[in-house]
């Protein structure tokens, strides 16, 4: 197997208050940062389109804009507003019209579709865009389908800030299979490029008192399909780690195998690019609903190197005491290297990478606002 051989990594981040781009050396030891770009407004995501190497997409939220999404073609020195953002069509059934907050996730589409793009938002909706991002059209099989409407709840539902329509995933192998996960209502995927759905939560367990046969109960945090193996799924939910092993539809919680005094729970979840029984989670404190900071305030990633049959904590570098962080589900990321490194930022507004595999942590900048997704790319 070959492995990119790269002259620079870009690491993206999204922030509460703006958007940074850090350009590093093709060893990982230094880091520029460059920003902010949208300095005051949300950016919720922002991606590099693989197909090109230099078009950026950014899901925003401005001051004057409200949601949109803006799109770049020289890495971020100049910026354009898409023509026609994501916004929820008049139901014709009937049904409450909505509007979109945020755009909040942004998937580049299948390598067969150059321009093809895919957009989660909160509220729940999935869009498509054909030119690149320049407009964006809603998938009614999704969004006007009364059916969906009852699994999404209703605003006050799910995340504290909204929820969401997140990890829309296209398989490498077929541009009309897709994926995607909604906090609350579940996991769903589609095997004719979104005109249909079925949901995917066989397995998946609630919170304690509810019913697991009610779609809108469940509440997936991150999905992720292994690029090595796209038959393998992972995901941290609400209620547990799970793996998904296709053509099966039945998750099994390998959560379970975690040190119980860490337990489970938490947001983002990443895989291994060359190795599908290898991947990380990052705990939060999951004793009730509220915390959500790292358990006993002791920060730490949990490697799997065996498909979640067994975990490693690896800390070294972190702090080992008083470090109350979050992570919320898109902060983490790996790059595509043959030893890859992890990439976390926190709620505090703390840069980290993880060398090899995240045994050996360094801070790479602190003092960012509010951290909110991390993608990184790896350039020739």
């Amino acid at each position: 197997m070959t492995h990119p051989s790269p002259t620079r990594l870009l690491l993206l981040v999204a922030t509460r208050k703006g958007a940074w781009l850090l350009h590093g050396d093709a060893e990982r030891a230094h880091w520029t940062l460059d920003g902010p770009h949208f300095l005051g407004h949300t950016i919720s995501h922002l991606q590099l389109d693989p197909r090109d190497g230099r078009t950026l997409l950014a899901a925003a939220r401005t001051g004057h804009l409200g949601p949109t999404v803006f799109r770049s073609s020289d890495f971020g020195q100049t910026w354009k507003e898409a023509r026609q953002p994501p916004a929820f069509a008049k139901p014709g059934n009937g049904l409450p019209a909505r509007a979109v907050d945020h755009s909040f996730w942004l998937t580049p589409g299948h390598a067969s579709q150059p321009g093809s793009w895919y957009a989660g938002t909160s509220p729940q909706g999935l869009f498509r865009s054909e030119d690149g991002g320049e407009s964006w059209a809603p998938l009614p099989a999704i969004n006007d389908d009364p059916q969906f409407r009852a699994w999404m709840g209703t605003v006050q539902d799910g995340t504290p800030d909204g929820p969401k329509l997140h990890s829309v995933i296209v398989d490498p192998r077929d541009a009309s299979h897709l994926l995607f996960g909604m906090s609350g209502g579940g996991v769903h995927e589609s095997h004719d490029a979104g005109r249909s759905w079925t949901p995917l939560i066989q397995g998946m367990e609630v919170v304690e008192g509810v019913d697991a046969a009610d779609i809108s109960c469940h509440d997936p945090h991150c999905i992720r399909l292994c690029p090595s193996q796209p038959d393998r799924l992972y995901q941290q939910n609400h209620c547990g780690i799970y793996r998904l092993d296709r053509p099966g539809r039945q998750w099994q919680r390998i959560g379970r195998n975690m040190p119980a005094e860490v337990g489970d729970i938490g947001f983002p979840m990443v895989v291994h690019p060359h190795d599908a029984d290898t991947a990380w989670v990052f705990p939060m404190d999951g004793t009730d609903v509220w915390p959500r900071t790292s358990p006993d305030g002791r920060p730490a990633a949990y490697r799997t190197r065996d498909g979640g049959q067994s975990w490693q904590r690896l800390d070294a570098g972190l702090p080992q005491q008083q470090a109350w962080w979050t992570l919320k589900r898109q902060a983490m990321t790996v790059d595509a290297l043959a030893d890859p490194a992890l990439y976390l930022g926190t709620t505090s507004g703390e840069l980290w990478i993880g060398h090899a595999g995240g045994t050996r942590w360094a801070n790479i900048a602190r003092h960012l606002p509010e951290i909110y997704a991390l993608e990184v790319a790896v350039l020739p």
